[in-house]
C-alpha cells in the first residue's frame, strides 16, 4: 500500500486482536482485585464442608452484581470479571459488524448481525 498503510483487513483484525486482548486482561485485573479482597476479608475463615451454600440471590443477575461491586463485595467483583469476559467476544461480534459494514463486505456483516443474534438468544432468551 502507498505511505505504509495497512490494507483495511489487516487494519481490523488487529483492532480486534486487541479488543479481545484488552478485554481479557480487564476482565483478569478486575478477577484479581476480588480475589485479594476475599481472601483479605475472609481468608482466616474455617469453611464448613457439611452444609452446602449456594451462591447468593444477589449474584444471579447483573443488576444485583452491579449493586454488590457498588457495595464492595468480594464475590460481586469476581462475578463481575466473569461478566467482562461473556461480554468480550459479544463485543467483538459487534466491532465486526460496524467494520464489515464501513468495509461495504455486506455479506460479513449479514454472517456477523446472525452470531450476534444467536448470542444475544443464548444469553438471554434460554439463560
Amino acid at each position: 500500500m502507498p505511505g505504509g498503510q495497512k490494507p483495511s483487513g489487516q487494519k481490523m483484525e488487529e483492532q480486534m486482536g486487541l479488543l479481545l486482548r484488552t478485554g481479557v486482561v480487564l476482565a483478569c485485573a478486575i478477577m484479581l482485585a476480588g480475589a485479594v479482597l476475599y481472601l483479605v476479608r475472609h481468608g482466616g475463615e474455617q469453611e464448613s464442608y457439611s452444609t452446602f451454600r449456594g451462591e447468593p440471590a444477589a449474584l444471579e443477575s447483573i443488576k444485583g452484581i452491579l449493586g454488590e461491586v457498588r457495595a464492595g463485595d468480594a464475590r460481586g467483583i469476581i462475578q463481575l470479571s466473569v461478566l467482562v469476559l461473556i461480554a468480550t467476544p459479544v463485543m467483538r461480534v459487534v466491532f465486526a459488524i460496524f467494520g464489515f459494514a464501513r468495509q461495504k463486505q455486506w455479506i460479513f456483516s449479514l454472517v456477523s448481525v446472525t452470531v450476534l443474534a444467536l448470542l444475544s438468544y443464548g444469553l438471554f432468551v434460554r439463560g
